[in-house]
């Protein structure tokens, strides 16, 4: 069992003297994440698929034992909505497995559109899809979270995925008093977390609250129950997201730092990597 930390993206300029060290360029944001997290997601791959060469440059700048959790294409599950993919789905596939033992769970986002009467759709990409491969399913119809939601459960279980956890109660319950909270409100969806963890691993989204010092309260219980599932022998894919991501980073150490309170977990991050006390917690 691991825990897995990350943020949405390996890297902007406003980490740059905090997070990363004073003078670390745009080309070494890569480098310097991967030795002070241990996973990120792979936002990237929604908007375009990388080449060959984008995926062995990805392996050779991160150690042993980081992982990329990609972003299914949204060719495949947007545009084409899991039908008629067959090709851009096996391109994906090959790309995945390009990263060898870097690679993590995937993600498929299903559109806000897509409900009940598409299941058979996703039931049908699963069935196809690489098994070799793990892979979480995010939903964001309200039919996956009422009267389609163990009908959409079962799908996944019987082709192996497991469901994203998409916390964002957090973001919510803070009123909209600038312009990145009230974008962020507008954007994410509005649905209660689904606690899930299957086929040996669970997949968690958090969306932090503006105030950094509030995400304590939130982020405490969420630690106790990683830690349960780690100790029940499953792998943790935590990712911490923030209204404009600044201090995603500070979310994501943070929580490392409660579920180690609850069960001892290896250090994170090099040693000459910054410690969370560096970095602007509150």
């Amino acid at each position: 069992m691991t825990l897995y930390v990350g943020t949405p993206l390996w890297g902007q300029q406003r980490w740059v003297g905090s997070f990363f060290p004073p003078g670390t360029q745009p080309s070494a944001f890569l480098a310097a994440y991967s030795r002070r997290l241990n996973t990120v997601e792979g936002n990237t791959t929604f908007y375009a698929l990388p080449s060959a060469q984008t995926i062995a440059r990805w392996r050779h700048e991160t150690p042993a034992g980081f992982r990329f959790c990609l972003k299914v294409p949204r060719a495949i599950s947007h545009v084409k909505r899991l039908r008629n993919c067959q090709a851009e789905t096996e391109q994906f596939a090959e790309r995945l497995h390009q990263l060898g033992d870097r690679c993590g769970p995937c993600l498929l986002q299903l559109p806000p559109s897509f409900g009940a009467a598409q299941l058979a759709d996703l039931d049908a990409w699963l069935a196809r899809w690489d098994r070799s491969l793990p892979i979480a399913v995010e939903p964001r119809h309200a039919d996956f979270f009422g009267a389609a939601e163990a009908a959409f459960d079962a799908v996944l279980h019987q082709h192996g995925a497991t469901r994203c956890t998409f916390d964002t109660a957090p973001l919510f319950s803070a009123p909209p008093t600038d312009p990145a909270t009230n974008e962020a409100q507008r954007r994410k969806p509005r649905f209660p977390a689904r606690f899930c963890c299957a086929n040996g691993f669970a997949f968690v989204r958090y969306v932090g609250h503006p105030d950094l010092a509030a995400n304590s309260a939130w982020l405490s219980p969420w630690a106790q129950r990683v830690a349960e599932w780690l100790r029940g022998g499953n792998d943790v894919f935590f990712f911490t997201h923030h209204p404009d991501d600044t201090h995603a980073p500070a979310l994501a150490l943070l929580l490392h730092d409660l579920v180690s309170q609850q069960l001892p977990l290896p250090p994170l991050g090099s040693a000459d990597a910054p410690t969370a006390r560096q970095l602007p917690l509150w």
